[in-house]
């Protein structure tokens, strides 16, 4: 038996439909340690429309730099009360807000330590698989020393930081643009 290969599909119309079954927006409840934070999210497209049926992932370590998981076995104490995960649908306008506490720097390559972080998977209709990016916070100086930071070119860093929300405080805006000018980084993973 000889097998053909088939041609690959975008996700259709309905895509939406399976995105807001679980639905989880907070990552950090009230009692976990640390700052709390409430990050704002809206994704765009290339011609800077709101794309109102995405769906965001999301996954950090706690305020002390650890994640919530088996593989992280590092030295530092878990928080029981920061599942360090979401996942929400945008709305009309793209938007969906995560709250949650500021995370704590993990481990990098050649034992650095990454600057503070969550990680994006973000899945929409006509993206074939997901994609990986990453919010940063504007004006941490760890961001500085960030080794996968420093892998994009310094015009383009601008596109990982979520800037403060000065009408709000704890308040962070992060705007995904999936294409075109100002398109988000996205890291093959």
């Amino acid at each position: 038996m000889t097998l053909l290969p088939t041609a690959s599909q975008t996700v259709g119309p309905f895509f939406h439909l399976g995105t807001s079954t679980h639905s989880v927006s907070c990552l950090a409840a009230p009692e976990a340690k640390g700052e709390r934070v409430w990050l704002h999210c809206r994704v765009l497209d290339g011609d800077g429309v709101p794309v109102p049926d995405a769906m965001l992932e999301l996954w950090q370590a706690n305020a002390a730099g650890k994640y919530l998981h088996p593989d992280d076995t590092q030295n530092k104490a878990a928080d029981p009360h920061c599942s360090g995960f979401g996942r929400l649908a945008t709305d009309e306008q793209g938007t969906c807000v995560f709250e949650t506490v500021r995370p704590g720097p993990v481990p990098g390559p050649d034992d650095s330590m990454q600057a503070p972080h969550v990680n994006v998977s973000v899945f929409a209709r006509g993206i074939q698989k997901r994609l990986a990016t990453r919010i940063y916070f504007s004006g941490d100086p760890a961001n500085a020393s960030d080794q996968i930071l420093r892998l994009v070119p310094e015009e383009r860093r601008l596109t990982l930081m979520a800037q403060p929300d000065s009408q709000s405080a704890g308040s962070w805006n992060f705007t995904i643009r999936l294409s075109g000018e100002g398109e988000t980084v996205f890291f093959d993973v």
